[in-house]
């Protein structure tokens, strides 16, 4: 299905050493016992969007969306091809802040959850995206309306992509089943409203507007970036 949806199953090799890179278990950043890698990975989004100082949130929600995704990806994807998915429990998915996009995941576990919507809340918006806010919440300020905003995006994302190989593949069943649990998910109240209308598209801004490519993402809620003068003219239809 793309990036997004793939899932080590054992432990990545450094290119030129064999050693293995510095992927730590999630847990560990959640505990707050480590910062390190969540600065590296939100220094190394920075510096590809070419915002600093008091725009480092710019890489920050950035870094959370891409995060986020990937959470979303490899539970969703395989919840709806299969009926269950991997129980990414914080101590047995492993991370690497210094690597690039898509977030390099390492999954160390074997056990699965039933794909229904209160077992992937529960993995995936309990587990991983409470605690994950809070730690980006450490490195700077930032608006919790933005990162659940972001979240409900990734899960928009991650749906968008399945239904798009779905289609391909003849897997009616499969977008069925996508459609019912994002359609459940969206329903919790950290989530709800954070995207609208048949395409899913955001109701917040994740402000990757403000880096040095003033860009807007495809489910951006402005029509025209801010401060450009063309968000004074009628909505595009």
């Amino acid at each position: 299905m793309g990036g997004f949806f793939v899932l080590r199953t054992a432990p990545p090799l450094g290119p030129a050493t064999g050693a293995r890179p510095a992927h730590r278990p999630l847990a560990e950043l959640y505990a707050g016992r480590d910062d390190t890698p969540l600065t590296a990975r939100v220094d190394r989004v920075a510096a590809g969007l070419g915002v600093s100082g008091r725009e480092r949130r710019v890489a920050a929600s950035a870094a959370q969306l891409g995060l986020a995704a990937r959470l979303w990806s490899t539970t969703l994807g395989p919840a709806a091809l299969h009926g269950r998915f991997p129980d990414l429990a914080p101590g047995t998915l492993h991370w690497d802040g210094a690597l690039g996009a898509p977030d390099d995941l390492w999954w160390s576990g074997t056990a699965t959850r039933p794909a229904t919507v209160a077992e992937l809340r529960a993995a995936v918006l309990e587990a991983h995206l409470v605690p994950l806010h809070a730690a980006f919440a450490r490195d700077g300020r930032i608006s919790p309306r933005l990162l659940w905003g972001n979240a409900g995006s990734a899960l928009a994302g991650a749906l968008r992509e399945l239904l798009r190989w779905a289609r391909a593949h003849g897997r009616p069943d499969a977008a069925a089943r996508a459609v019912a649990l994002v359609s459940g998910l969206l329903g919790h109240p950290d989530l709800a409203g954070t995207v609208r209308g048949p395409a899913l598209r955001r109701t917040s801004c994740c402000l990757y507007y403000r880096g040095a490519s003033g860009g807007l993402c495809g489910d951006c809620v402005f029509d025209h970036a801010p401060r450009t003068g063309l968000e004074r003219r009628p909505p595009a239809p």
